[in-house]
């Protein structure tokens, strides 16, 4: 894909045991030459898990796209005016994000993101990563999905038999995605199967 002249805003919220999947996937974006902003939620910022350290992904995050991390609201607010981004990815998007979102509360830099591109009429991807997903949470990704300017990357049930309310989506899918979403599409199928065996 051709990224060229294309700006993505790329967040990540606390979905701690996806990021090692999301990494490459950012990168898939600077090859193709887009300039990547990253954001992040208070989560990522400070939380420190048994699938790494706060530092270390943040370091990461800055290594892959070359551009200082935003992550306070105040960083995230000129987004809105500066209408900076052609496309804003949340992935992983944690059922809390996804709440919040659907919900219109604006208290984390990621949260401040999404609301700047959605005031902007620019397209807005989410990457589900909830344990909840098909739990109370059910309810806030069905208001988002018919949202306007709101995409969904493919997901499904990553393990139905020991949690059957989980839903992640296929990181793999990010990219194509953002593409999709830039002409107004969303990708599909939108329900995957994610299990196997």
């Amino acid at each position: 894909m051709n990224w060229q002249g294309k700006t993505v805003g790329y967040a990540i919220t606390g979905s701690h045991c996806t990021f090692a999947e999301v990494m490459p996937q950012i990168g898939r974006f600077v090859d193709g030459g887009a300039k990547v902003v990253p954001i992040i939620s208070n989560s990522v910022l400070t939380t420190d898990t048994r699938f790494g350290k706060s530092e270390d992904w943040r370091k990461q995050l800055k290594d892959i796209t070359g551009n200082d991390i935003i992550s306070s609201i105040v960083e995230a607010e000129p987004l809105g005016p500066s209408k900076l981004l052609d496309v804003l990815v949340i992935a992983p998007c944690t059922g809390t994000t996804t709440s919040k979102l659907a919900n219109a509360v604006t208290d984390s830099p990621v949260l401040m993101a999404a609301k700047a591109q959605l005031r902007n009429g620019r397209p807005l991807v989410i990457a589900v990563s909830t344990n909840d997903g098909l739990g109370f949470n059910l309810a806030n990704i069905a208001k988002l999905i018919v949202a306007k300017n709101v995409y969904f990357v493919p997901f499904g049930q990553d393990n139905p038999a020991g949690k059957p309310n989980s839903l992640v989506a296929n990181m793999e899918l990010v990219p194509e995605t953002c593409y999709a979403a830039l002409e107004g599409k969303q990708l599909q199928p939108l329900i995957i199967e994610r299990f196997h065996g």
